[in-house]
């Protein structure tokens, strides 16, 4: 009997392309492919590219022909490029990269496990097909986890509708589309039984779910109560929020869940009101400041993003961006600098910024917000968290990691456990942690048994 072809797969890119890398294995393995993680044993190679910046987009194609090196030096018979860059450059790809055997989009994944086995056996594919596929995919569906830790991503919708002028994702990933609650509700049975603690709900725009099926009757609040009803995973965490569409309902069982985690990730992108018009969102700084306050008033830790150097930033812009980050909203930020996106209605607009100017702005608004972090995270010292487990520490494997309900995976900070009055604690584990001692980032704390933490995660 022949051995199984052996498939490896780099994901490239944002918790959704994550998401998309997961079901993509999880097909292939269901078919029969062992997975490698080491690129020169693989029979066959996929790179699921990010194409949403420049900076990404460069990021793929190195990766694209790092991987491609391994058809001469490995023993890889067939390399397939899915993703972003996929369903948006396909033709320009299979132009200027002759050693790519063949590009899906983001709505073919389905297709792949046949294409790789027909490309294992030597035979053709058509290099660009039509896409025929659907961006949801059903909870039936096999993945495969792409990471240890005990936390998956779940896509509650896909796509966008929202039309900021600086966006490039609805040329990708299309108008926004959203599965069904009882769909989502058997993804969740099925991740608590294979041992996950906590699902992070995303999607370009989860505020936007059920808009999509208007006869549905089903919104973000009736997706969370029923998540919140099931129970299935310990914590639910929710990112990528529209500040538009975030409802007091919405706001209200976050800040009140047993299995909803009081924190939300709220990308508000600037606070003046002539930038914010330029960017196509809907609102202005009083209605932000308004919706931020509701937030800190009902104790949901915040997370947001802003972009730096958008055409028309004056130097006054800035500094009134940088004033609001001062004042102390936020428990994390992350910033970008505006990238001209082809396609995108930004790109004709007058008064470009330059980009050291707008890299230099960035850089200042993380010093700021550096401050904030680091005032608010030594006030927890003293205090007990429920902490999540995630395992060994990335500094040191004689540490112990873990994550608060106010922490995100990835882009927020760390608890390192340094301590245990009683048995170590392990991975999956929802432990109480009394907070010792503050970083700039992450936090010490040493494991509390004596302390029972309630289903959920609370203290």
């Amino acid at each position: 009997m022949a051995p199984p072809l052996k498939l490896g797969l780099v994901s490239l890119g944002c918790p959704k392309n994550l998401a998309d890398s997961e079901v993509a294995l999880g097909l292939a393995k269901a078919a029969g492919f062992e997975l490698t993680s080491h690129p020169e044993e693989a029979d066959c190679l996929v790179v699921n590219t990010c194409g949403f910046l420049e900076s990404a987009r460069a990021e793929s194609i190195n990766t694209i022909l790092e991987m491609a090196a391994y058809k001469q030096e490995g023993r890889c018979r067939g390399l397939v490029v899915t993703g972003c860059m996929g369903e948006r450059y396909a033709l320009e790809l299979a132009n200027s990269l002759p050693e790519v055997d063949a590009i899906l989009g983001t709505t073919d994944y389905q297709r792949l496990p046949a294409l790789l086995q027909r490309l294992a056996a030597g035979g053709a594919a058509e290099v660009v097909s039509p896409a025929v596929g659907s961006r949801l995919y059903p909870a039936e569906l096999p993945r495969e986890p792409l990471t240890a830790a005990p936390y998956r991503y779940v896509k509650i919708g896909d796509g966008c509708a929202n039309g900021c002028t600086f966006c490039s994702i609805p040329l990708m990933r299309g108008r926004f589309a959203s599965p069904p609650v009882d769909d989502l509700l058997r993804q969740m049975e099925g991740l608590a039984g294979s041992g996950v603690r906590e699902a992070i709900l995303i999607a370009q725009d989860t505020t936007a779910y059920g808009v999509d099926r208007p006869e549905a009757g089903e919104e973000l609040a009736t997706l969370l109560r029923a998540l919140e009803r099931q129970g299935a995973v310990e914590w639910i965490r929710l990112l990528y929020a529209y500040p538009g569409r975030l409802t007091a309902e919405v706001i209200e069982l976050l800040a009140t869940g047993r299995h909803l985690l009081p924190y939300v990730d709220l990308p508000l992108q600037h606070i003046d009101d002539h930038l914010l018009r330029r960017m196509g969102r809907r609102g202005s700084e009083p209605e932000s400041r308004a919706l931020v306050a509701r937030l800190r008033e009902a104790g949901i830790a915040l997370r947001t993003t802003f972009i730096t150097g958008f055409p028309g930033e004056t130097e006054a812009a800035f500094e009134r961006l940088a004033a609001f980050v001062t004042e102390g909203h936020f428990d994390w930020l992350g910033c970008f600098t505006y990238s001209p996106e082809e396609g995108t209605a930004a790109v004709g607009l007058a008064g470009a910024v330059d980009p050291e100017v707008a890299a230099a702005r960035a850089e200042r608004l993380m010093e700021l917000q550096g401050e904030v972090s680091r005032a608010r995270l030594a006030a927890r010292v003293g205090t007990v968290e429920a902490v999540l487990v995630e395992g060994e520490s990335a500094e040191s494997d004689l540490l112990l990691a873990g994550r608060t309900r106010w922490m995100a995976p990835e882009i927020d900070g760390v608890v390192y456990l340094t301590d245990s009055d009683g048995e170590p604690p392990v991975a999956g584990e929802i432990v109480a942690v009394e907070i010792t001692r503050s970083h700039d980032h992450d936090l010490e704390g040493r494991v509390v048994r004596a302390r029972v933490v309630r289903p959920g995660g609370g203290e």
